[in-house]
C-alpha cells in the first residue's frame, strides 16, 4: 500500500479545510449556537426535562449528529467531485495510486473534518448547558464510525454526481429530514404512530435518537444513562 500517496492526498484535503475555515469550521459552530439560542432558550424554558434529561442537554447529541452527518457527506462528496469538475482528477488517475488508497485518503480526511466539527460543537455546548458524558469511549467510537460511514456515502455521491445539484440532493432530501425524524429535538414517542414507525425503520436515525436520550422501545435505559 502506498502510504506516501495516502498521506499526500489526506494532507491536501485537510489543508483545504484551513483555507476555507469559515465555511468548514466557523459556519457549523455559529449555526449550532443559533440552535441553542432558539431551541434551548425559547423552547427549553417551557420544557423542563425529557426522559429525565434537561432539554438543553437533550438536544446536544442531536445537534452533533445533524452537523456530523451533513458535514461527512458534503466534505467527502465535494472533495472527490471538485477534481472532476476542474479536470485535475486525471492527474490522480494517472498517478501510481490504487482505488483503495484514494478511498482511504478522501474518506479519512472527510471523516476527520466532520469529527473535528462535532467535537467543537460539543465544546460549544458546554458554554450553554451543563453536560456530563457518562460513556466517553462509546461516544467517541460512535462518532468515528458514523463519520466514516457517511463520509463513504458522500464519496459515492461525489463519484456519481455530474453537477453540484446532485451533490446536494441526498443531504437535503434524505440526511437532514431523517436526522430531524430521529428525535434530535424531541422524544420520538411524541410523534404520531406513522412517523414513529418511519423513524424506527431508519436504524441509524433511531440509534442517534437513542444516544441523544430520546425514548424508544428498546434502548431507553441506555439512552437515559448516556447524558446526565
Amino acid at each position: 500500500m502506498n502510504l506516501h500517496a495516502i498521506a499526500a492526498i489526506y494532507k491536501f484535503e485537510m489543508a483545504r479545510t484551513w483555507r476555507t475555515i469559515f465555511q468548514s469550521i466557523i459556519s457549523p459552530v455559529i449555526s449550532t449556537s443559533l440552535y441553542f439560542v432558539v431551541f434551548g432558550a425559547a423552547i427549553g424554558s417551557r420544557i423542563n426535562q425529557i426522559d429525565g434529561i434537561s432539554y438543553g442537554a437533550f438536544i446536544v447529541p442531536g445537534l452533533m449528529m445533524l452537523s456530523l452527518l451533513t458535514q461527512s457527506v458534503s466534505n467527502a462528496s465535494f472533495g472527490i467531485y471538485f477534481p472532476k469538475f476542474t479536470g485535475t482528477i486525471y492527474e490522480l488517475l494517472s498517478a501510481p495510486v490504487s482505488y483503495l488508497e484514494i478511498v482511504i485518503s478522501y474518506v479519512g480526511a472527510a471523516a476527520t473534518k466532520s469529527i473535528m466539527v462535532g467535537l467543537i460543537i460539543l465544546a460549544t455546548a458546554w458554554l450553554f448547558v451543563d453536560l456530563h458524558i457518562a460513556h466517553p469511549f462509546w461516544m467517541i467510537l460512535f462518532l468515528v464510525l458514523t463519520a466514516l460511514t457517511f463520509s463513504l456515502l458522500g464519496f459515492i455521491i461525489g463519484i456519481w454526481a455530474d453537477n453540484f445539484e446532485k451533490i446536494q440532493l441526498v443531504p437535503l432530501l434524505l440526511i437532514t429530514p431523517m436526522t430531524f425524524l430521529g428525535g434530535s429535538f424531541y422524544s420520538i414517542n411524541m410523534l404520531p404512530p406513522v412517523w414513529r414507525t418511519i423513524s424506527l425503520l431508519t436504524r441509524w436515525s433511531t440509534w442517534s435518537a437513542a444516544f441523544a436520550g430520546a425514548s424508544t422501545t428498546a434502548p431507553t435505559s441506555a439512552s437515559a444513562s448516556a447524558w446526565r
